[in-house]
């Protein structure tokens, strides 16, 4: 068949466009890496372009194996010379190339989150710093955001003296950085823009080079990111920008879904194709999901449709509480797994905060379902391979700190933190790494400590000429991680976990082409660098990476975010109400996004429930509770905006529809009680449900309670004697109270 032939209409014209600029708006479930892949296969297969003329940018590793997997079953070509892959290691392969230019040792290892943390805490204690009054969280928090706007230190506007201190922290940590020779992820890409900056010659050689330049998800890029790409790009160069900007979920992580239209006016994009034709959703899915987008003014536009027919009704249930709500939806997976016959890893239960998956879970276990919490710790995240990778860092780069530290005294060698200290002070007087410096110190320390020295020196010499599996292996056994496990009685899994690295190290090599002798520590002329220098950056970036949950036939829960690029055959969206879903964070007109940008609060969480309900391909079930236990405390909500948002023809209603306050839509609401008071805390999660009966203090009202004290009346519910009114009592909480008994007065 050939390469064009499956393709329908509009991807046809989006991987056949002549050599100019192009915004591809893909819809969930449109086929875009389809479309990217056969783009890229295109150009090659008719000349346009060779394979090292390709720059291909994902936004997780797995999506780059997929890719270049697609690209060799499609030609018969080695595409080992292309350029597909994340941000970060893209970057990173140009720095390793460019390491001088770049002002980086040659063996410049990465941090990883964890690692920079671990940095950061050392260069705390250097330094005298209290952490308690800068956290190193928010310190790692502050220097990406400042990496990401593209600012060094100098750069950094410090209006108080609390920013005067992040930015002289910021600064230290640079010098750290630089002396012990790491990087972090932020500094890869920032890194790597400066050098193309920097370098007419070097810039004119990549844009010389990468004639088509292909980006998937061009709507999670931030600043950087896209400035790296223009730099990249030049005045003459070509990008075909895939993305949806109905999926921008992530401005909490810098991600501007307005790099789109600039992309537009930056290189009078011509041709703009949308792929709306959804090969993953039924019809009533799909359906529901144009409605709700619908009501986001700032979109670029386009309409969802497939041939697949309209499908089942989304069903709709509305909980008496959390632990209804559970036992619903516990309830309903028994059914599809035994009725319907449905494997439990086609299910999925969403929710927007991971405070919800407690309930959940535990009705899981109760019923004994197997499930499994979506992003957990990931193989390269777990401390004994951190350990074992913080050992082969040491071979690569004996400068490296981070893991010296680490790793100096694991497994136990009689090295307690005075001597690290003592260690620390000699490095600092002597401006050296921790390594280097044992030989400056005197006495019993100095013995154990180059103990350690002479055990790194004797595997680096034992191990030349190794091929990395077998370097690998050797590492974890004379390091004495293997015997140290294997003592503890509940170590079985850490052994298996290390013996795992191994594998990974020969998978590793086969899948970058290495042949099985290869010694680790041989330069690659191509990519000067080393098969064992190659896989620790592996390892850093899939420790970064959001791997996907592996495994065994279970039920998946995760959260919303999580779920974007996932697809289940059934699929619960569970707290959809005010305050949860959308979140009471994004209620006001705008939320800042991580680059200090305001983004609408409400389209964002828009955006994020149209993502929930595009996972689903057959059945989707939606639902809310009255109440909630959320934080030690019982909490009462009206059901979320995004179901009123929904058309009716498409919903199956398993419990009655309640009717919202009075009618009045959203805007109304916010209107008469005064939305953003202090008085109700800004919160329209405090509201709940309503009925026609006479209200005498109407809502919005001060009122006074002789045990409670002064509050605010916010909703209604009940007739009658059963009437009932629930008011804020501001410290004293939200109280739902018999109004017939309440003896409230107007304060």
């Amino acid at each position: 068949m050939s390469l064009l032939e499956t393709l329908n209409p509009e991807q046809l014209a989006a991987v056949t466009l002549p050599r100019a600029s192009a915004l591809i708006l893909a819809g969930a479930g449109s086929g875009k890496t389809k479309v990217l892949t056969a783009r890229i296969a295109w150009l090659i297969q008719t000349g346009q372009v060779g394979p090292s003329g390709v720059l291909a940018v994902t936004f997780t590793n797995k999506a780059a194996k997929e890719m270049l997997t697609r690209i060799s079953a499609m030609l018969p070509i080695n595409t080992r010379s292309m350029w597909v892959g994340t941000f970060h290691g893209l970057c990173n392969r140009m720095l390793r190339a460019h390491w001088k230019e770049a002002g980086l040792p040659q063996a410049f290892q990465i941090l990883d989150t964890q690692d920079q943390l671990s940095a950061i805490k050392r260069m705390y204690k250097v330094l005298g710093i209290d952490a308690e009054k800068f956290p190193p969280k928010q310190l790692a928090h502050f220097v990406g955001a400042a990496k990401e706007q593209g600012l060094r230190p100098k750069d950094v506007d410090a209006y108080d003296e609390y920013h005067r201190m992040m930015v002289r922290l910021y600064e230290a940590y640079e010098m750290q950085c630089q002396r012990e020779g790491v990087v972090d992820f932020s500094e890869l890409l920032l890194r790597s823009f400066e050098l193309l900056g920097a370098n007419p010659a070097l810039r004119a050689h990549y844009q010389a080079r990468f004639k088509y330049i292909l980006v998937d998800e061009f709507q999670d890029t931030n600043a950087l990111q896209y400035n790296w790409l223009k730099r990249l790009a030049g005045e003459q160069g070509c990008i075909f920008a895939v993305g949806d900007d109905d999926q921008s979920i992530y401005a909490f992580r810098g991600a501007r879904v307005a790099n789109m239209a600039q992309f537009e006016l930056d290189f009078n994009v011509q041709n703009r194709i949308k792929l709306e034709q959804n090969y993953r959703s039924v019809g009533n899915v799909l359906t529901a999901a144009n409605a709700l987008i619908s009501n986001n003014k700032s979109r670029l536009g386009k309409e969802l449709w497939t041939q697949a027919g309209e499908g089942e009704p989304i069903r709709v249930y509305e909980a008496t509480s959390d632990q209804d709500e559970a036992a619903f939806v516990i309830e309903r997976i028994k059914k599809l797994v035994l009725e319907e016959g449905f494997s439990r890893s086609d299910i999925a239960v969403l929710y927007r905060s991971n405070a919800q998956s407690r309930v959940i879970e535990q009705g899981l276990f109760n019923a004994g379902i197997a499930y499994r919490v979506y992003g957990g710790l990931r193989f390269f995240e777990r401390a004994e391979i951190k350990h074992a990778l913080a050992y082969l860092r040491l071979l690569d780069n004996a400068d490296d700190d981070n893991s010296f530290s680490r790793v100096v005294n694991f497994p136990v060698r009689g090295i307690g933190s005075r001597t690290i200290e003592q260690l620390q002070d000699t490095a600092t007087a002597q401006g050296t790494s921790l390594f280097r410096a044992i030989v400056g110190m005197q006495g019993r320390s100095q013995a154990s400590l180059q103990k350690f020295a002479d055990l790194i020196d004797r595997m680096r010499f034992e191990t030349r000429g190794m091929p990395l599996p077998e370097l690998v292996d050797k590492v974890i056994h004379d390091s004495g991680l293997i015997a140290h496990f294997e003592k503890d009685k509940d170590g079985e899994d850490r052994v298996e976990n290390l013996k795992e690295l191994v594998n990974a190290a020969a998978s590793f090599s086969v899948s970058e082409g290495y042949y099985q002798d290869t010694p680790a520590t041989m330069l690659d002329e191509e990519k000067l660098t080393t098969p064992l220098a190659d896989f620790l950056s592996h390892a850093s970036l899939e420790a970064g990476d959001n791997a996907a949950a592996a495994g065994q036939d279970a039920v998946q829960l995760m959260t919303v975010h999580s779920a974007k690029g996932l697809e289940f055959h059934c699929v619960f969206v569970t707290g959809l109400e005010e305050g949860l879903f959308p979140h009471e964070n994004s209620l006001s007109t705008s939320v800042s996004g991580s680059d200090g940008g305001a983004v609408d609060g409400v389209e964002e969480e828009r955006r994020l429930m149209y993502v929930a309900i595009t996972r689903a391909r057959e059945q989707l079930y939606l639902s809310h509770a009255q109440q909630r236990m959320l934080h030690g405390q019982i909490r009462y909500h009206l059901r979320s905006r995004f179901l009123d948002e929904l058309p009716e023809n498409v919903l199956k209603w398993l419990t009655p529809k309640r009717a919202h306050i009075a009618s009045q839509g959203w805007s109304g609401l916010d209107n008469q009680i005064g939305w953003g008071a202090q008085s109700i805390h800004g919160n329209r999660a405090a509201l709940s449900y309503t009925s026609k009966a006479p209200r005498p203090y109407p809502i919005g009202t001060g009122v006074n309670h002789a045990r409670f004290g002064d509050g605010v009346v916010v909703a209604y519910e009940g007739e009658g004697e059963e009437q009932r009114i629930q008011i804020n009592f501001g410290a004293q909480g939200m109280k739902w109270l018999m109004l017939s008994l309440a003896k409230l007065t107007k304060s």
